[in-house]
């Protein structure tokens, strides 16, 4: 007889649930067991890699997004094991995981459903691995921040039920849907999950249900997992905050007295918008905050500077600069500048001194054509543009170095941008990952190799062995750490990644035969995983760049239409792609299409033309389609769209067509 079923749900994250398949084949080992994984129609190359690499699981390939709900059981209903475990793709089980939880509920017959001790990317212990029921008490309690002031509280934190010890089995109201065991006789009971709910507030609901049916939920933190807590949205993004407590407002409808239904949704819409606002300002602060303070601490900078300037000009005798100086002149002259620095890259992530003095200088050009044309009474001084340029400078420059001192995410300086990594494994499997290393756009100062166990023979290959890695990790200032899991036991990864936390680095796992890197904190943090860089073009600067070519020459190109329109084919169709061009419907240069290779590139707009209209000759071959699109990802430039647009101009009526 199957004893477990474990059934994986996934949407877009291939890397990381090749790594939880990993590490769920291992744990496999000695269980009459299946693994179903059901596919939400991703596009990012998640069925071939699983049909290649996992050729024992059960794919259920969906032609749609079907939901969390819905997609899980379409798995459960085929399942044939005696328990179900619902499981994360952005998840690493440890070795002796399912031997464990299985044991727990062979003995506990009253157990219809479990969860684990769950940490993040860090090693931090999760407090949703357990929760309590979401009442309108303890939501409230939640919404307004009175669990986090008060997280051992039995009144006031009851959601994560931070009075428990998170190192002890108990009972609790609700399981985390990221790691979810349940006994298949109680589900055949008490029914699937609610496909209601598309997405978050489902496993409360099926937990709520266990309970009702007279069985408990058990928190067991005798085995780990790790949970880099990855979802579609973004908890701080508004659609999260939305899609949330909707499901939360379902669930009180369904469950709650009518009257407790109605106040817990008044609760919640008072903290959809709430948290929405919270969610939008927060975001907005974190992108303006340094431009901010820069034009606070440079407009009150000029005050100082105009006075001392003008008495030790023009106002030598008495006398000061019209009020218009400060009010007005001034704070044009700022924005000017503060556009420029944010055309230039300036605030973009990590802040770079030199994007922001290339912004500066190119706005004090800006600056000093505009005072040439102004009327003479608005001139007032050509040496305080100049002044105020450079003191803009020193508190570009302050204002950078400030946040590198406080180590503020964004600033960091020279070597700190220069990661210095630690790879644990055999040497056959280092070199390996080191190549993957190598080829992505991370800049590399440092990489040190440190084997699993001590030997008697030593190898100048290795700085140390495991037992030794806080000592490496503080002489050659780590700053992170890559586990080869072919080489080392999830079990042994988590272990360790919680014993060194204190080290402040973080922690990345190479999977076997993967080309993928993945690690700390989250599925949606920026730089967790390395992969062979593709993504160039996907950088913000970039983008942002290609968007301001197809604006400037899109509007260059409407002016000179009257002269170009003769020479371009189906030109009525050319004028309509510039238009749409100009307000962000298409982009000049797109992919070329034409291949069912399903390739990993960012998304970026359809474009009008495609690097394969530089060709004379109309391009068949898919392979070399592929190759164009990813070297022009990959190898992206403003340029090389200028050279697209001049050589393919002629074709801007019309997209070509490049399909076998």
């Amino acid at each position: 007889m199957t004893k477990l079923s474990v059934v994986i749900v996934n949407y877009n994250v291939e890397y990381f649930l090749e790594q939880c398949l990993n590490s769920v084949r291992k744990a496999m080992k000695g269980i009459e067991g299946e693994v179903i994984v059901v596919d939400n129609n991703s596009v990012d190359g998640s069925l071939k890699m699983l049909r290649t690499k996992f050729p024992e699981v059960h794919l259920i390939a969906n032609t749609e997004n079907t939901g969390f709900s819905r997609a899980n059981n379409q798995a459960i209903r085929i399942s044939e094991g005696e328990y179900v475990l619902l499981l994360n793709p952005d998840t690493v089980v440890e070795d002796d995981t399912f031997h464990q939880i299985i044991a727990f509920m062979d003995s506990h017959p009253d157990a219809g459903g479990l969860g684990v001790r769950m940490v993040d990317g860090q090693g931090k212990f999760l407090p949703e691995s357990k929760r309590g029921l979401p009442t309108p008490a303890t939501a409230f309690y939640k919404i307004f921040g009175l669990s986090r002031l008060f997280p051992g509280s039995p009144r006031f934190s009851r959601y994560h039920l931070g009075f428990l010890n998170e190192f002890e089995t108990n009972e609790v109201d609700v399981l985390s849907g990221a790691f979810m065991l349940l006994r298949k006789t109680v589900l055949d009971e008490i029914g699937l999950l609610d496909e209601d709910f598309f997405m978050y507030g489902e496993d409360i609901d099926l937990s709520y249900r266990i309970q009702k049916s007279g069985y408990k939920n058990y928190y067991f933190p005798q085995t780990r997992i790790i949970h880099y807590k990855g979802e579609s949205t973004k908890k701080s993004s508004v659609n999260y905050v939305f899609v949330f407590y909707n499901a939360m407002i379902i669930f009180a409808r369904k469950h709650f007295s009518q009257q407790r239904a109605k106040a817990f949704t008044f609760l919640i819409n008072i903290a959809v918008y709430f948290r929405a606002f919270l969610a939008l300002s927060s975001r907005f602060i974190r992108r303006i905050a340094l431009a901010v303070l820069e034009a606070v601490t440079v407009w009150t900078g000029f005050i100082l500077i105009q006075q001392w300037w003008g008495e030790l000009t023009i106002y030598r005798h008495g006398g000061d600069y019209p009020l218009m100086l400060i009010t007005v002149i001034i704070p044009g002259y700022l924005l000017i500048w503060l556009i420029s620095i944010y055309l230039s890259g300036g605030y973009d992530k990590p802040y770079k001194i030199g994007k922001a003095l290339q912004g500066l200088l190119i706005g004090t050009l800006v600056i000093l054509v505009l005072y040439g044309l102004l009327p003479e009474s608005y001139r007032f001084s050509r040496a305080l543009i100049l002044i105020g340029t450079a003191w803009f400078a020193i508190v570009s420059i302050l204002w950078r170095f400030v946040g590198h001192l406080l180590k503020i995410e964004g600033f960091e300086m020279g070597d700190q941008l220069k990661k210095r990594f630690l790879l644990i494994g055999s040497k056959d499997e280092i070199k390996r990952v080191e190549a993957i290393l190598k080829s992505s756009a991370i800049s590399i100062d440092f990489i040190g190799f440190a084997q699993v166990e001590e030997q008697a023979d030593t190898d100048d290959f290795f700085i140390g062995n495991l037992r030794q890695v806080p000592d490496i990790i503080q002489i050659y200032r780590i700053n992170e750490v890559i586990f080869c899991s072919k080489d080392i036991s999830h079990q042994t990864i988590i272990d360790k990644m919680t014993e060194w936390h204190d080290s402040r680095v973080n922690y990345k796992i190479a999977p076997e035969d993967s080309l993928s890197i993945i690690g700390s904190n989250s599925i949606n943090t920026k730089g967790d995983l390395y992969t062979v860089d593709i993504k160039a073009i996907d950088t913000i600067s970039n983008r942002r760049n290609k968007r301001m070519f197809d604006l400037v020459s899109a509007l260059i190109l409407i002016v000179g239409s009257p002269i170009w329109i003769w020479f371009v084919k189906k030109s009525g169709r050319a004028l309509l792609n510039t238009w749409k061009v100009l307000i962000g419907r298409l982009s000049w240069v797109g992919y070329a299409t034409g291949s069912d290779e399903k390739t990993k590139l960012p998304t970026i707009r359809n474009g009008v033309l495609s690097p394969a209209d530089t060709f004379q000759r109309q391009v068949m071959d898919k392979s070399l389609i592929d190759r164009l699109n990813l070297l022009y990802a990959r190898d992206y430039r403003v340029l090389n769209d200028l050279a697209i647009l001049s050589k393919a101009f002629k074709h801007i009526g019309g997209v070509k067509k490049h399909e076998v």
